[in-house]
């Protein structure tokens, strides 16, 4: 399970280290893609592949299935970590995230996810973000 806050500097190459406790549990080699709420999401090939199967498991037919589906694999590539423990984004996922100089990474669960700090500080300082009413909305389904 991946939780816990990181905050890591990205360098002019858009490379940055990934903590060590998330690369123990991410493996060699793992996925990251385009994320909702304008982060980037990290699984390992196991949780990738699970989450695979769910996306193909959606109608075909259905409109939005094929935009939800398209929008996760379009954006998907493998990454490796070099020897110093750092991943290389490629342009366009640093461009959707608008990753420029640091980068917060965020155990969330099955997954890591990875946020320009700015956009991080935005979302947790969002007007309508009261954590209060977020757990009744919990509470209603059972959480």
């Amino acid at each position: 399970m991946f939780m816990g806050e990181y905050i890591h500097s990205i360098d002019s190459k858009g490379r940055f280290i990934v903590p060590i406790k998330f690369r123990e549990q991410l493996g060699e080699r793992f996925v990251v893609t385009k994320g909702l709420d304008n982060c980037l999401f990290v699984y390992p090939l196991v949780e990738w592949s699970l989450f695979e199967q769910k996306l193909k498991a959606l109608l075909l037919a259905n409109r939005d299935a094929r935009k939800f589906t398209r929008f996760f694999f379009a954006g998907a590539v493998e990454c490796d970590v070099d020897k110093q423990g750092r991943i290389l984004l490629p342009l366009n996922l640093r461009e959707y995230s608008q990753l420029k100089k640091e980068a917060v990474l965020i155990g969330v669960s099955n997954r890591v996810e990875i946020w320009s700090k700015e956009m991080w500080n935005a979302y947790n300082n969002e007007d309508d973000f009261d954590v209060s009413d977020l757990a009744d909305k919990m509470a209603e389904l059972g959480i």
